[in-house]
């Protein structure tokens, strides 16, 4: 009777649930140092983890569109991609839904002795561009020189490339700007290189004052539906894991080495662009201005960019509340 109970007793959760239950399994899917991959080293080691419903099955992948396949076919739960994406795919039928985890984009950044000061002084010069002819960045930048009478398009040399590449190019005087994803931005910075303006200073300039996500996590809504506290746990720890590495010096000096960072000001600078693009606040305000930056990008990308709805697709968009 004693080993009976004692076995009862060890079954039984502290909070008086019932028995133990096996934590939901989150298969994650990040890109090898990337910066998601900071949070969640960060987040398995924190103490409020532990009390957590979820455990993770970190996936590591090879690039962006590595991830979109993944999440689609099923072999991960989650990813990190933008909220256009979603809508796309939510215009299609499918029921994908999206989390802020960033407002940091990219960049535009130039020598600090160019004379390049402001978007007019890019007329004739060669700017390398990251992402291709839809890269948000990019067309924000364009619609921003639109507001000033300047045609960017027409009156740049256009080089795309692969962010590292680009890099390598202004390092090399082969272009006179760059406009760069932000950690290849902050990486220039902390060489000495000067920004010209970010992602979220196009997106004030061209009217939206409310902070707009870039980046988050995205998953099927009805798989959270099905696993809302183990998602809402997960959401709720990835915040606090990500506050941690901007205010704890201790915690930063873990994910250094993920940085892929040598010296000091690059991994200070990549700190203070990761920490700038922490989501403050996430309401009706916030999404209403995704809401507005997506009529403008769709009509700056004459569709190609968002697909044909004219509107952001109902349900994009997760709360943690709900």
């Amino acid at each position: 009777m004693k080993l009976n109970a004692l076995f009862i007793g060890l079954c039984m959760l502290v909070s008086g649930h019932g028995f133990a239950t096996e934590k939901t399994t989150i298969r994650i899917g990040v890109l090898a140092f990337g910066t998601v991959d900071w949070e969640l080293s960060a987040l398995q080691n924190a103490p409020e983890t532990a009390s957590a419903d979820f455990k993770l099955d970190i996936q590591r992948l090879a690039n962006p569109e590595a991830g979109k396949i993944a999440l689609q076919s099923g072999a991960v739960d989650m990813i990190v991609s933008d909220w256009i994406w979603v809508s796309k795919l939510r215009a299609t039928g499918s029921d994908y839904t999206f989390y802020p985890y960033s407002s940091t984009s990219g960049a535009l950044v130039v020598a600090d002795n160019s004379p390049i000061r402001t978007l007019k002084d890019l007329k004739g010069k060669r700017l390398g561009i990251a992402g291709g002819e839809l890269d948000k960045n990019w067309l924000l930048l364009q619609a921003l020189a639109q507001k000033q009478q300047l045609d960017l398009d027409a009156q740049v040399d256009k080089v795309f490339g692969a962010p590292p590449l680009l890099n390598q190019q202004i390092k090399q005087n082969r272009i006179d700007a760059v406009l760069n994803y932000w950690h290849f931005a902050a990486r220039l910075e902390a060489q000495g290189y000067r920004q010209i303006i970010d992602g979220k200073g196009m997106i004030k300039a061209l009217g939206i004052d409310e902070e707009v996500p870039s980046l988050g996590y995205v998953f099927k809504q009805s798989w959270a539906m099905n696993h809302k506290k183990a998602v809402n746990d997960f959401l709720a720890a990835s915040q606090q894991a990500q506050n941690r590495l901007c205010t704890s010096d201790a915690a930063w000096q873990k994910v250094i080495p993920l940085t892929q960072a040598k010296d000091t000001p690059t991994q200070n600078t990549l700190r203070q662009r990761y920490c700038e693009g922490r989501i403050e606040q996430w309401g009706e305000p916030q999404q209403q201005a995704a809401g507005r930056l997506y009529s403008m990008l769709r009509t700056l990308s004459n569709n190609k960019l968002t697909g044909d709805s004219e509107k952001l697709q109902p349900g994009i968009f997760w709360s943690i509340e709900q």
